[in-house]
């Protein structure tokens, strides 16, 4: 399992304000890490649970007792050109404790995907990672026009 590249933090600033220096409210990063894969011989599909614990600190402009931190998992064949085999984003409620922050342990269990054929299992890659578009909300489908 891999942590994907810039994605191994998540900081949150002040609203309009970078998240850095003073203006910084709160940083997570992924701690320990997880995976374990089933293969159902019946259905010839891998499920896979990973397991992500996550660390939020407290940064100089403080933050709310409660944070949401976006998480992505994605099985992705690697190669000259990659493949998404399967992703999944996952938004975490994290409790912080005062200026001590919290740790929060999160194991999803719910990505299925069909078993890879010959040598291409080699080149299957695990990716976690925070992924900040998994906290906006699904664009609203249009009404039709009257």
């Amino acid at each position: 399992m891999s942590i994907r590249a810039g994605a191994s933090t998540y900081a949150v600033g002040l609203p309009g304000k970078a998240a850095s220096g003073p203006d910084l409210r709160y940083q997570a990063t992924i701690g320990e890490t997880a995976r374990e894969c089933d293969y159902n011989t019946d259905t010839h599909q891998i499920a896979i649970k990973v397991g992500i614990q996550v660390r939020v600190i407290v940064g100089p402009a403080g933050a709310p007792p409660t944070v949401e931190v976006p998480l992505r998992v994605a099985v992705v064949e690697d190669g000259v050109s990659s493949k998404t085999i399967a992703t999944k984003a996952y938004t975490v409620t994290v409790n912080l404790s005062g200026d001590q922050g919290g740790t929060y342990s999160f194991v999803s269990s719910d990505i299925v995907y069909p078993a890879p054929q010959g040598g291409a299992a080699d080149r299957y890659v695990f990716y976690i990672g925070f992924d900040p578009q998994a906290l906006k909300p699904e664009p609203r489908a249009r009404g039709k026009r009257r």
